[in-house]
């Protein structure tokens, strides 16, 4: 049986995993990543993922160290401004948290996750030391004291110090490993979609609450001369399933009436995508020589752009660890190392991330109105409303 090496093996080629590759690449690891499908890189092509991510300016100076910002600056969108509106009372509320009350940045730049893929491909293609199989996936893997064997589904294997398993919210790799989730189902679903519209989104992410769950609107690159954002509509499973079934003038006036047109008319210039929303956390980050990584590790609702930043911190933990930790990469020291470190701030994040979409769902008038005094009195103490921006940003 064929066998290789590498210091480092990477289950999963989203978002999370290229980008850990090419940022072990960068720092000068040997890796192998895989996956059971080639990237699609291509907006228009069927099964292309049209969800956007909105990266907050940790992840930004993450992404710059791995050789990957210069790439993506050029049709990154800044978030200057992320802006709460609540629309389910008979008193709107509008509040805006302006990037410039705690820095010279952005808290942000929104990309489209399919331009994602096609420029880390590139960049992997750069690195000689990373090795990207794609149409092989993960199979097994057998631990020992200083390496693991991890054998993939060409019956190939690898062995290696270090598997990451960033493989999602279903991994092979976490079932593998034994480790078990603990898993919360909200009954939402999340339509996704891109649309055009009238006035200009200058920079303002905007999230608009009313019952069933925000729909938030996030500034991308003009389109075809038009201002354009992305949309993420959170609503109850059955209702968005309707939705995503309706023909598009139907499903532009419901996206109009669901958004105030605060923007102007809605204009649909996308395919609508339907996501599952849960909320779900492993019961532990390591295994021997293993570690999870992004949605192998946590999953939660899209709210607050915490998702795949929070997977980068996940990255940017076990980087440093690996770094200093060169001669004894993967061994249980550095492995409980990275499970001490990450541990408390994904679980407060996804429990804040939790009652933020509970707030969000509630439909009754006083749940609602609670959620507008809310917003109010979060915005109205100074500090407070530093403090949210800083630890939306990844301060702890």
């Amino acid at each position: 049986m064929e066998r290789t090496h590498s210091d480092i093996v990477i289950a999963g080629g989203g978002v999370a995993g290229l980008t850990a590759a090419a940022a072990f690449g960068t720092a000068g690891f040997s890796v192998t990543i895989i996956d059971p499908a080639p990237p699609i890189t291509v907006g228009d092509q069927e099964g292309s993922d049209l969800r956007t991510t909105a990266f907050l300016q940790p992840a930004q100076r993450f992404l710059e160290a791995a050789g990957l910002w210069e790439k993506l600056a050029p049709d990154a969108a800044p978030l200057q401004v992320m802006r709460i509106t609540d629309l389910g009372t008979d008193h709107p509320v509008t509040r805006d948290f302006n990037a410039s009350d705690i820095s010279d940045q952005p808290f942000g730049w929104n990309l489209p996750n399919w331009l994602l893929r096609r420029e880390m491909v590139t960049r992997l293609d750069e690195l000689p030391n990373v090795d990207f199989r794609t149409g092989v996936g993960f199979q097994s893997m057998l631990a020992r004291t200083t390496e693991v064997i991890v054998t993939l589904s060409d019956t190939t294997q690898v062995s290696t110090k270090l598997l990451i398993g960033a493989d999602g919210r279903n991994s092979a790799v976490r079932q593998a490993a034994g480790i078990g989730v603990s898993t919360t189902r909200y009954g939402q679903k999340a339509l996704t979609f891109a649309v055009t519209h009238d006035a200009p989104h200058n920079n303002i992410s905007t999230e608009i609450h009313r019952s069933g769950g925000p729909f938030t609107l996030v500034p991308l690159p003009d389109h075809e001369g038009k201002p354009c954002s992305a949309v993420v509509w959170m609503e109850h499973g059955s209702e968005a399933n309707r939705l995503a079934a309706l023909p598009v003038d139907e499903f532009e006036e419901a996206a109009n009436d669901r958004s105030g047109v605060l923007y102007g008319p809605l204009k649909l210039v996308t395919r609508r995508g339907v996501w599952p929303i849960i909320s779900q956390v492993a019961d532990a980050l390591v295994a021997p020589r293993t570690a999870l990584v992004a949605e192998a590790a946590h999953v939660m609702p899209p709210i607050g752009a915490q998702g795949l930043n929070m997977s980068l911190r996940d990255l940017a933990c076990l980087l440093e660890l690996a770094q200093t930790n060169r001669e004894t990469l993967g061994n249980t020291k550095m492995l409980e190392s990275y499970a001490r470190q990450r541990h408390p701030d994904i679980k407060l994040r996804v429990t804040g991330i939790d009652a933020l979409n509970r707030a969000s769902m509630a439909g009754s008038p006083l749940a609602q109105t609670l959620r507008t005094k809310g917003i109010e009195t979060l915005y109205g103490v100074a500090p407070v409303r530093r403090g949210l921006m800083q630890l939306g940003l990844g301060a702890t």
